[in-house]
């Protein structure tokens, strides 16, 4: 029996074994795949009862001069999606294009599709039914960070936030703390469960409890604070405290304060995010430098070398991150 779910591109895709590219240029006779891969596509098309999306075709074909960069609604509000869409606006403009934001509107799902040449999702959220409504369609899709889910997408840019974490835990440790907590985004996306495994591994690997409070993602820095203090006191001997949402490690400075503790000397600070909130704050907040305007250029940068064939589907690549140490951790040793 058929899955009573709608048969997407990505359906056929998927059970094929290929990538959603692959399986549209098999569909409509384009691109370069061999006879072999074209003939399993169309099998398994057919299988699935698959009825193509006209008008994706249409547009896939069309030259719109325009791309879309999806957001959901939630991260509109930070410092760091604003940058990244800065980083994507002047790629677009470097090719020509004009840039259109989509944002999901609380899961909303838009019957038409956006009239694009391809899209870029930033950071998408896993059980968002605009994502999913996007990733169906036949347009070309590039992620910043992975999707999480089964589909395979057209190319994504990706940072390796677990690997960030591990390094800004070592320098807490070389700083002093030997007890360091996480406050942390829930896993709707690939950032948030690369931030925990991270985070889980180094504790596991220097034998230490982990302390773990995590907030909805896109919360905002209101539901930070509350996390952090139930952190505190739940575990007055937590000698460094990460905080993964943008802005959230400056939310905690007030309840650092409050319990008695100061930043930088008897309790460690870290963000996940860098901000100028962060190098602004007192003291300074050690952060990672997600360099979030060169990632939305590199998105876009990959999506039109999918457009225009430069870049095979699948193809994934590597946005460098770094630690920037400032006094929030400068320890007593």
């Amino acid at each position: 029996m058929r899955e009573s779910r709608p048969v997407t591109l990505i359906t056929v895709a998927r059970q094929a074994g290929v990538s959603k590219t692959t399986a549209s240029d098999a569909l409509t006779g384009t691109g370069r795949v061999s006879p072999a891969t074209r003939d399993r596509v169309m099998q398994t098309a057919t299988m699935l009862g698959y009825v193509p999306n006209s008008s994706a075709r249409h547009l896939r074909r069309a030259v719109t001069g325009t791309i879309g960069l999806h957001l959901p609604e939630v991260l509109t509000r930070s410092d760091y999606y604003m940058r990244f869409v800065f980083g994507a606006v002047d790629q677009a403009a470097a090719h020509g294009y004009d840039l259109t934001l989509i944002t999901s509107g609380h899961g909303s799902v838009r019957p038409r599709l956006p009239r694009v040449d391809g899209i870029v999702l930033g950071d998408p959220l896993g059980g968002d039914a605009a994502v999913e409504h996007l990733i169906g369609s036949e347009l070309p899709i590039v992620t910043c960070e992975r999707f999480p889910g089964r589909d395979v997408l057209d190319g994504v840019v990706r940072s390796e936030h677990d690997a960030a974490l591990r390094v800004l835990l070592d320098h807490l440790h070389d700083a002093g703390a030997r007890r360091p907590a996480l406050v942390v985004s829930s896993g709707e996306s690939d950032w948030a469960a690369d931030l925990g495994r991270g985070y889980r591994e180094w504790c596991r690997e220097h034998r230490v409890e982990p302390r773990i409070r995590t907030i909805t993602f896109g919360s905002g820095t209101e539901a930070a604070a509350p996390a952090a203090a139930d952190l505190l006191s739940a575990h007055p001997d937590t000698d460094a405290l990460v905080c993964g949402p943008d802005g959230a490690a400056a939310a905690a400075l007030p309840v650092i304060r409050a319990a008695g503790r100061e930043a930088g000397r008897d309790l460690l600070l870290a963000s996940c995010v860098d901000s100028p909130a962060m190098a602004e704050a007192d003291p300074p907040i050690t952060a990672i430098d997600l360099r979030p305007r060169e990632a939305g250029a590199r998105c876009a940068e990959l999506l039109f070398e999918v457009l225009n064939g430069s870049a095979p589907p699948g193809t994934e690549r590597i946005h460098p991150i770094a630690l920037v140490p400032r006094a929030s951790t400068q320890g007593t040793h």
